[in-house]
């Protein structure tokens, strides 16, 4: 092994005193040295550093030696750097010199440096290489700690992999070795070791004179209990590197079914290609199709329908299918329609977007069998894809007033041009080998006697899918090797919305075809669309594909894997094809138009198009085989390793082309031969080369215990080898590889960084600027090296664009981590970890290889010839290099692997049980690189060859290793506690014991019965545990412990609860058993069960060697001072955790919702708390029916805790129920598992600033009636003065509160408000109105504003446009912030600055804008509605649950759920128990208990409200629901409300909404309640059947008791303002006055005090506002409410007491179904109010009913037309006319369409009329929509309520008589917004219509009445719009009554009728006057026409005349006659 060497002797001649460090760096692996503490001028350094280095030394690399002055509180100071070039040492290999330093600017300084390098060359031996020769190595072994430097971060940079020369567990040799693979730093899953933390330098400012100097520097807080949770990196190891790194995890995540559901919502579609078309959308998700219904004659359909698609399967599966929609025209029962356009994704593509949602976006809808047409229209959609736990965020839907901008939306994820062109995708199928047999043998046999030959039994095809469509290459009968040629060519829009190409072998069978394999092309691996990226490419490449064992059944049970479902167990075949994409010139007269898959021949392609062959070798060695499973019993086990079809002894089959061309396979050729294990037959040939040996030898297991056995192995090692032919492409897989290791590295550091945040650690920064050092500088490696690649043969196309553009994202990533260092603040932290992690993310993408080349390695565990469990092994991670980055990370070292079983059976418990775990080797590489392949095994060992004979001995690679070295140690488990762990039993609890499993060796814990937090406490001792190699090498990599808990069952075998790994620190016998590393710290572990976590461990392990003298040298074990627990050892002293004394209150309010148990209703409940063995009992609920609360709240206990918050032990609460004769049953438990939110923190006196009062730590406060502030909610502006008394000045908007009338007047035409009104008519009106208002009396004329006077729905819409506004300030904020965090890093350090001070501009104008004051003159006014707030999600969420003081904790039992999340969770809760807790530190401070009105009893839960029952009137008001779950099968619901409290229950089943999935309920409820009986509120929405039970969709609950004791008063929420009449009503019996008094009673503040002037003081605060107020008849009086509404708006700014108190609202809550857990069924709008019955009577409820629909009636006179274009050809004549006449109708109701009469044989194209159109609609002002009811069909029971927009469509039409009339044009007119009309028909043009965003519109609801020209369009054959008429219209708008005051009729008929049309005479001619018609035809216009017939004829009869009679005369002539 080549090593480089450098001892670092000393530094002299330094400046001044202090402390020194040293960083030596070699090929970009620095090492540091330790600290030389407080030298003078010469630092004595005195270390060695090894490099192990794959490749020879070049002459010109270089060594690099940095001095820092090191200091512990700042960073390291740079003192000269000496860098040298090694091309000596290269040549003589060794070198000693002593040279001077420079420093930054490049000059020399006179420090110096004395070093001695060495190098060796590799000399051929495997062996490894003495140190002996080197220079002693100091004695310094408790463990000199290397810190890093500065520019890595002054320690922080544990685990960075480059194994900064920290052995795992602290004491270091000082002669450092960095492992052959420095990256690979062992990793164990997600665990982490402590050790580590006690080395990193967490600067530590400490005065700690105890502790001695070198501790300090090694840990800086090294309390007797540090604790690292060591949940996120793991076991993390050290120098040597021989380990690589187990993962814990064990199920596979793919391939397990899950419920999604795809919503999709089709809103309208425009611009549809067609004339007068009934387009019907169908929407398909995979193969469900789904319809919505017809719209008659338009070409802008607007539909508003929702469709639902429930899967239950994997997320791949889910994610390739294709969501397709389609326009189809006039389809109907009989007709299937024809296609208008179609629009395809795929569900991923929709998955993968923010929200998992494209939200109101256009499709673009193209022609798939014409692909040279362009856009065929849109339709307006949303499609969401919701997983389970998967919350959508709609945003809210209010009036869409938004324009709708197509091409601004359009339905396209980022980043994809919306103008899409066609593109030929072509895969090419070349051919395949190593297919598996598909027939059984016997049938083979059967074949072989009639045919009388031996065939390959299988017909392969390949099929290929992509976006929806399928191609198939030919079928090649019986052949394993089959040869297509053949290309399937896909016609598909560039980029695709599909990401995946399926490209699936399968065998042609007469019965069924069965998929033999299944590979998966990701686009996007494959191209790149950066502006230097490149189109989809691949290949020609071997795909490997890989599936269920190879052994043919009928059955097969693992089919699902061929289906490319799940990972494959097994190498099934590979195939050799190629992907292009060719974008098309749609304009080119060749192309073939249509879209549909073809399939074409191609050529061949040469054999080394591939790469070129080459022969590998595989080497594996079992160092250790334990925890086999039992069940596989005693008979005899071997191991098989293969790769492909190489080493498959039982169904290997098919060799591969070239392995039989050079005739050196070690596989027998056929099945029936004899297999003899470890030899297969010999093809002795000349070379005398080796056969390969692919199992190990029979065994039979021995028992470990009741579980596992394990395979006596002990020094014999056996060791398979195995010779493979593949084509060369080991590039690919470096790269890949070292790709892969830059992003562990970046990982594991990102890690530790969470970690440190996490454990709330110092200096979190300084780990991330060494994380992203080492980043910069990997990627710079990698560029380095990458860049080397040679025009290898067979590289692709793909391999050379890839390696550019992965060395330009890698260039790229390390210049901005570069940046990204420097930019890494304290405060900033977290936003750039989030950044590196884009980065990990990135790599990780990157570094995944599309073409494979060699297949992955799988091992078998074979017993009775049946393969039972699998580990596979990606080929890449043990693939061999010379260069070390390159080098796979499992390669030459030894990996833990767990088998698995194959396919399904690994899901769910089956597949947590280890079936094996081994101690694996693995070494793959190129045969002619094999001479180190054993180079990474443990030392000590001989090699044993195989008995064969033959010249080739001397290379054999060994049958087997024997080992002479043993090392003997005992290993010590400190069990100390779990937490959280998994309820395993019935009764929600378990029965838990651990196993600790190390080597062959395993040992119990004691079963602690029902917890979930056993404390064990118990020292595990293993005696003369054996481990075989160097002691050295054994100190550095132990092997890892396995620790199992499980539960135990009185009955069966004990279940298996999780699993985690851990590593000891080990205790060589030379050292010394003390600090810093000895007692070793408890640490946690994350306990895993298949994916999901299930709890923590905490402990600690040891490892001591036994030396000559025995047992005895060993630090003593205490014996068990616990008389009662007999033999079992308790953890001893130094390592358990320091306790101390706390109290711990209890708060015990009451119990909730307890479930039967046992058929038997639980009557007597108690409640018991325990703590670290300690507890308290609460007092007996008497009955639980009457009355659920307890007498007594508040007990308390003491218990001993340790000091470190985060070892404290979870607090278990029980609920048990007493039965008669002294019974107790457990009726459920919850365990708190960090008692850290209520521990108490007491208030700090000095302190001026109220917000660091006393609090719990998640900021409740208990004593003080304090909040937490959520954030604030967007109230009036306060603008704070100080003033010099001390009282702060709180001043509001001083103008007079507005009065009610004129919030109607400021409005302006551009606000969305929903107001709309005249102002005069307003201002005249406002005096009569008010005296009016008493007597609703008689219709006046001027009574028609009052309709329009604000109700309860005006102020919603206002808040809900407020709502959109303060999302959409959001979303701007945000993707600004990020905007900004992405110039930073991309721009440099100026350019950012340039735009922080634009910013801080920016905000400073944003600030003013929000004091309503300042700039009410300069923002338009919006409309004065008064506002309530509109939560988009729950109340709840808010305002934390309302668990200010009251906490809710849910007791479970029963089996806890094995779902991915737990997320069945929801059906174990039995019941709740509602208290707090209280924890604080004994003894008390005195000032607490000192205070006035302290009362004992209650500890510190004072001033708490007693819990004795209390009547509640609570009143519910349900708004209305979105977005519902359709529950019948027309896509429907027919909703309806049903409300539970208590007993009572409201249906409200006769009100049910017909036909509706957006129903407006309008409607509240009241119910009187008794609290605490009554207290949980079910809202649920059901669907009314007419016959059958009624559907639930969905439904929410809500907790009113803790909304009722809330301090944020979450009874009636507060309004913004106060006023005693109207729609903003006060709602609330109580006052503000009365409130704000009890407010301060309660707190016990001083206040309110009123002053003149319209001020009040609360506490040192003063308010200021308006002081008067209206009454209904309009008088003023004056009043304080004002005064104190502001004060409770502004409550939270209240010192001390002060919270955010609940405003006036309306929330959002999510119904939800038990059927179908965690999916949203839909949200409700509702809140509640509650009036307690001692209190006033509150007044009626609001109003909320839904506005009904005004009536209107729209009158449209047709006076004329012009310019329409003609039609039809006159018979006689060819003239062109049209017999014009105009049709109209308003939109949605085509039912209503009316028609003028027909003006005759028009030609010009000019028609009067003067006809008029009576249209009556309902409509809805404020939500702009017309409402229509109408019957959906005949069978329909009642009517449906559509709502419509209100658009008017007036269209052109060809009268003709006997053919269908011709369609000439149309208009279509939103009556909100349509331009206004033109003056004259010159005027009016097509740009009316084109630029209508530009021109200003007009709204018929504003102006009336309107009249002007418009233009008829329609589309011609290219799709351009053209102007096909104009007509004169008059629209006027009337109110119902005034229809009737005035009415008029339809065309022309009475009442005030329209005078005739004045039409010229030609167009009746016909009828009146033939002749006249005739002369006036033939004189005006064909006179010449008809000379020029008139002459041609005459001619023509001459001609005839002459032909008829010449024969004739020339006869005559002839004769002579």
């Amino acid at each position: 092994m080549m090593a480089l060497v450098v001892h670092l002797k000393k530094v002299s001649h330094l400046r001044g005193k202090g402390d020194r460090i040293a960083k030596v760096t070699f090929r970009g692996l620095p090492f540091c040295s330790r600290v030389a503490e407080n030298c003078g001028d010469v630092a004595h350094f005195n270390e060695t550093f090894r490099w192990p280095i794959a490749s020879r030394l070049d002459e010109n690399e270089m060594l690099e030696i940095q001095v820092y002055n090191y200091s512990k509180v700042f960073s390291n100071r740079l003192v000269g750097t000496f860098c040298m070039v090694l091309q000596k040492v290269a040549e003589e290999g060794h070198l000693e010199l002593t040279d001077t330093l420079i420093d930054e600017n490049n000059t020399s300084i006179k420090t110096s440096v004395t070093i001695e390098i060495r190098y060796q060359a590799t000399d051929g031996s495997a062996g490894t290489w003495i140190d002996g020769e080197f220079l002693e190595v100091p004695d310094d072994r408790d463990g000199v700690f290397a810190f890093e430097t500065d520019s890595l971060l002054s320690g922080q940079s544990h685990g960075s992999g480059t194994s900064h020369g920290r052995s795992l567990h602290g004491s270091i040799p000082t002669f450092r070795k960095a492992g052959k693979g420095v990256f690979s730093a062992m990793k164990l899953g997600k665990i982490k070791n402590s050790k580590d933390d006690h080395k990193r330098d967490e600067p530590a400012v400490l005065d700690m004179e105890d502790l001695d100097r070198k501790a300090m520097r090694l840990a800086g807080t090294l309390e007797p209990d540090t604790i690292s949770l060591a949940s996120v990196t793991a076991v993390t190891t050290n120098v040597s590197n021989k380990r690589s790194k187990p993962d814990i995890k064990m199920e596979p995540g793919s391939g397990r079914p899950v419920d999604y559901q795809i919503s999709i919502t089709v809103v309208e579609a425009r611009q549809l290609i067609g004339l007068n078309m009934d387009p019907v959308v169908c929407v398909e998700v995979g193969d469900d199709k789904k319809y919505t219904s017809m719209k008659e004659s338009t070409n802008c359909p607007y539909y508003n329908e929702y469709f639902v698609f429930d899967f239950h399967v994997p997320p791949d599966v889910l994610f390739d299918k294709i969501i397709k929609l389609s326009v189809i025209h006039s389809k109907n029962l009989l007709r299937s329609g024809t296609l208008v356009g179609t629009f395809k994704m795929d569900v991923g593509t929709v998955y993968s977007q923010p929200e998992h949602q494209f939200y109101h976006k256009w499709a673009i809808l193209s022609d798939p069998d014409d692909i040279t047409a362009g856009c065929k229209g849109y339709v307006k959609c949303d499609i969401a894809v919701v997983g389970k736990g998967d919350n959508i965020k709609t945003p809210h839907k209010a009036n869409e007033t938004d324009e709708d901008d197509i091409e601004g939306n359009l339905l396209l994820p980022e980043g994809i041009p919306a103008e899409r062109q066609w593109a030929r995708f072509y895969v090419k199928i070349y051919r395949a080998e190593g297919l598996p047999k598909m027939n059984t043998t016997i049938m083979a046999n059967v074949k072989k006697a009639f045919i009388g030959e031996n065939r390959d039994l299988v017909d392969p095809y390949v099929q290929v899918q992509f976006a929806g469509q399928k191609g198939k290459t030919s079928v090649q009968k019986s052949s394993y090797e089959p040869i297509w040629n053949e290309q399937i060519v896909f016609t598909e829009l560039f980029p695709p919305l599909c990401k995946r190409i399926k490209v699936q072998i399968r065998d042609s069978d007469k019965v069924n075809d069965v998929a033999i394999g299944t590979h998966f092309i990701d686009l996007r691996k494959i191209s790149n669309d950066g502006d230097k990226g490149f189109l989809p490419t691949l290949g020609p490449a071997w795909v490997n594909m890989y599936g269920s064992t190879r052994q043919y059944t009928l059955m097969d049970e693992h089919q699902d894997l061929n289906e490319g479902i799940g990972e494959g167990v097994s190498f099934r075949a590979r195939l050799l094809l190629s992907v292009a994409v060719e974008i098309l010139d749609t304009t080119s007269p060749e192309i073939i138009s249509s879209s549909d898959v073809q399939v074409e021949g191609v050529s061949n392609i040469s054999e080394s198009a591939t790469g070129k062959m080459e022969e590998f070798f595989l080497f594996g060695s079992f160092l250790e085989a334990t925890m086999v499973d039992r069940k596989i019993g005693d008979k005899p086990i071997t191991f098989e390793i293969t790769i492909g079809n190489y080493g498959n002894q039982i169904d290997g089959v098919s060799k591969s082309a070239a392995a039989k061309k050079k005739k050196k396979d070690g596989e027998s050729e056929d099945e029936e031969n004899e297999l003899i294990l470890n030899s297969s037959e010999d093809e002795g040939e000349e070379d005398g080369d080796l056969v390969s040996v692919s199992t190990t030898p029979l065994m039979r297991p021995v028992i470990t215990d009741r579980n596992y056995f394990h395979l006596p192995y002990f020094e014999k090692k056996p060791c398979v080898y195995i010779k493979s032919w593949w084509q060369d492409q080991r590039r690919r897989l470096y790269n890949s590889n070292i790709m892969d290791k830059i992003a562990d590295k970046l990982e594991e550091g990102l890690n530790d960084v969470q970690e440190i945040i996490k454990t709330e650690k110092a200096f979190p920064e300084r780990r991330l600027r060494g994380v992203l050092e080492e980043l910069s500088v990997g990627c710079s490696r990698f560029v380095a090296l990458a860049n080397k690649d040679v025009n290898l043969a067979g590289r692709t196309k793909l391999d050379r664009e890839r390696l550019k553009s992965c060395m330009r994202e890698i260039d790229s990533m390390g210049q901005q981590a570069k940046q990204l260092r420097s930019q890494v603040k304290k405060n900033t932290v977290k936003d750039r970890l989030k950044l590196a992690q884009s980065f990990l993310q990135r790599l990780r993408f990157l570094a995944d290889e599309p073409q494979h080349s060699i297949p992955d390695v799988f091992i078998w565990m074979m017993s009775n010839n049946k393969r039972i469990a699998y580990a596979r092994v990606p080929s890449k991670d043990i693939l061999y290099s010379t260069v070390d980055e390159e080098t796979g990370k499992d390669c030459g070292k030894v990996k833990a692997a767990f088998l698995k079983l194959p396919g399904k059976k690994s899901f769910g418990p089956a597949g947590w049980t280890v079936q094996a775990k081994l101690e694996l080797y693995l070494w793959l590489g190129v045969n002619r690189q094999r001479k180190d392949f054993l180079s990474g095994l443990p030392n000590g060992f001989e090699e044993v060859k195989a008995a064969q004979g033959g010249p080739g001995l001397l290379s054999l690679p060994p049958v087997s290793l024997v080992y002479e070295m043993k090392q003997v140690f005992q290993l010590r488990a400190h069990m100390y506690q779990a937490r959280s762990l998994f309820a395993a039993d019935s009764s929600g609890l378990s029965d838990p014991f651990a196993r600790v499993f190390f080597s062959t060796h395993s040992q119990v814990t004691e079963v602690l019965s029902e917890t979930l937090c056993p404390t064990w406490d118990q020292l595990l001792v293993f005696d003369d545990v054996e481990l075989f190699g160097e002691a050295s090498e054994l100190r550095d990599d132990p092997p890892i412990i396995v620790v199992e808990i499980y539960d135990q069952d009185t009955v069966g075998k004990a279940e298996f609860i999780g699993r985690t790994f851990a590593k000891p620190t080990i205790k060589m016998c030379d050292e010394h058993y003390g600090p810093p590393r000895f007692p070793p710290q408890l640490e946690y572990f994350q306990i895993y069960r298949g994916n999901c976590t299930a709890g923590e461990l905490l402990a600690a392990f040891e490892l001591l060697q036994i030396g000559q003298g025995g047992k005895a040298d060993l630090p003593p074990i205490e014996g068990s001072t616990d008389s009662e627990r007999g033999p079992i050892l308790p953890v001893p002293l130094g390592i358990r955790p320091v306790l101390s004394r706390y109290r711990i209150e209890v708060l015990f309010w009451g119990l909730r919702d307890l479930k039967r148990i046992n058929l038997a209703q639980v009557d007597r409940p108690r409640v018991d708390i325990e703590c670290a063995g300690r507890g308290v009992q609460s007092v007996l609920i008497q009955n639980y029916k009457k009355n659920p609360n307890f007498s007594t709240l508040v007990k308390w206990f003491e218990v001993d805790l340790p000091e470190n918050e985060l070892l404290h032990p979870p607090l278990n609460i029980r609920v048990v129920d007493c039965r008669a004769f002294g019974r107790y049953i457990l009726v459920g438990s919850h365990a708190v598992s960090s008692l850290r939110r209520f521990i108490y923190s007491p208030p700090d006196k000095t302190s001026n600033n109220w917000a660091s009062a006393a609090k719990l730590m998640n900021g409740y406060m208990v004593l003080t009636n304090g909040s937490s502030q959520p954030r604030p909610l967007p109230s009036l502006s306060s603008r704070a003065f100080s003033r010099p008394a001390g009282d702060v000045v709180v001043n509001l908007d001083t103008e007079p509160q507005i009065r009610k009338m004129d919030t109607v007047v400021k409005l302006d035409a551009m606000s969305d408000a929903v107001v709309k009104v005249d102002m005069t008519e307003e201002e005249a009106d406002k005096e009569k109105k008010k005296k009016k208002k008493k007597k609703k009396g008689g219709m006046d004329e001027e009574e028609e504003t009052d309709e329009r006077v604000l109700d309860w729905w005006s102020k919603y819409f206002a808040s809900i446009e407020t709502l959109k506004e303060t999302l959409r300030t959001q979303e701007a904020a945000h993707a600004e912030a990020e905007e900004r965090e992405e110039m930073e890093i991309a721009a440099e350090v100026t350019g950012s600055k340039m735009k922080e001070k634009s910013r801080e501009k920016k905000s400073a104008k944003d600030k003013k804008k929000g004091q309503t004051l300042e700039s009410s003159e300069k923002t338009p006014v919006k409309s004065k509605v008064d506002e309530l707030v509109v939560f988009n999600k729950e109340l709840e969420s808010e305002f934390g649950s309302f668990e200010d003081w009251l906490h809710t904790f849910n007791l479970y039992r029963g089996k806890a759920g094995d779902d991915d999340e737990h997320a069945l969770d929801d059906d174990r809760i039995v019941g709740r128990f509602k208290g707090s807790l209280c924890m604080y530190k004994l003894p008390l401070s005195e000032e607490i208990t000192r205070e006035a009105g302290y009362d004992p009893n209650m500890g510190m839960f004072q001033s708490i409200p007693h819990n004795d029952p209390i009547n509640v009137l609570v009143r519910i008001y349900v708004v209305r629901a979105t977005d519902l779950h359709p529950a019948d099968i027309n896509g429907k619901a027919d909703p309806y409300i049903v409300i539970k409290l208590g007993k009572t229950e409201v249906k409200d089943k006769e009100n049910y909404i017909s036909k509706q999935l957006n129903p407006v309920f309008g409607k509240s409820f009241d119910i009187e309640a008794t609290f605490p009986m009554e207290s949980m509120l079910t809202v649920s929405v059901y669907d009314w059947d007419l016959v059958g039970t009624d559907d639930l969709i969905g439904e929410t609950k809500i907790d009113l008791e803790n909304r009722f004791y809330s301090k944020f008063r979450a009874t009636c929420g507060i309004s913004s303002s106060y006023s005693v009449h109207g729609y903003n009503i006060w709602r609330d019996p109580m006052k503000p006055t009365q409130i704000l008094t009890r407010l301060c009673k309660e707190g016990k503040i001083d206040g309110p005090h009123y002053g003149p002037g319209g001020k009040v003081k609360v506490a040192n605060r003063i308010f200021t506002g308006p002081t008067e107020i209206e009454d209904e008849n309009g008088l003023k009086k004056q009043t304080e409410e004002h005064l104190a509404l502001t004060v409770l708006n502004h409550w939270e700014e209240i010192p001390r007491v002060g919270c955010k108190l609940v405003p006036e609202h309306v929330e959002t809550r999510p119904l939800l179904n038990p059927d179908k857990p965690g999916i949203e069924q839909g949200r409700i709008e509702m809140w509640v109010d509650m009036f307690p019955s001692d209190m006033p009577a509150p007044g009626p409820a609001l109003d909320i009913s839904p506005r009904k629909p005004k009536r209107y009636e729209l009158r449209v006179i047709i006076w004329n037309t012009d310019e329409v274009i003609l039609e039809d050809d006159d018979y006689f004549t060819g003239e062109k006319s049209s017999d014009i006449f105009v049709r109209g109708w308003l939109k949605g109701q085509q039912e209503d369409k009316q028609d003028t009469d027909v003006h005759y044989h028009s030609l010009t194209g000019e028609g009067n009329f003067n006809w008029r159109f009576v249209f009556p609609f309902e409509y809805l002002v404020a939500e702009e929509k017309i409402v229509i009811s109408k019957k959906e069909s005949m069978f329909s029971w009642d009517e449906t309520e559509y709502k419509i927009p209100p658009r008017l469509t007036l269209q052109v039409w060809d009268a003709d008589h006997f053919s269908a009339d011709d369609f000439l044009g149309a208009i279509e007119l939103d009556l909100n917004r349509f331009p206004r009309g033109a003056k004259t028909a010159k005027q009016c043009s097509l740009d009316m219509i084109r630029n209508e965003h530009e021109l200003p519109t007009i709204s018929i609801f504003k102006q009336k009445r309107v009249k002007g020209w418009w233009p008829f369009v329609a589309r011609d054959e290219n799709d351009e719009m053209e102007l096909t008429g104009k007509v004169e219209a008059e629209l006027h708008l009337v109110t119902a009554e005034e229809a009737e005051k005035s009415p008029v009729g339809l065309g022309r008929n009475e009442p005030d009728p329209l005078e005739k049309p004045n039409r010229p005479d030609t167009t009746f001619l016909w009828f009146l006057s033939p002749l006249k018609a005739i002369r006036y035809l033939v004189c005006n216009r064909y006179k010449w026409l008809i000379i020029k017939i008139v002459l041609v004829l005459l001619l023509l009869i001459m001609v005839g005349l002459f032909l008829y009679s010449m024969p004739g005369y020339l006869v005559k002539k002839l004769l002579g006659a």
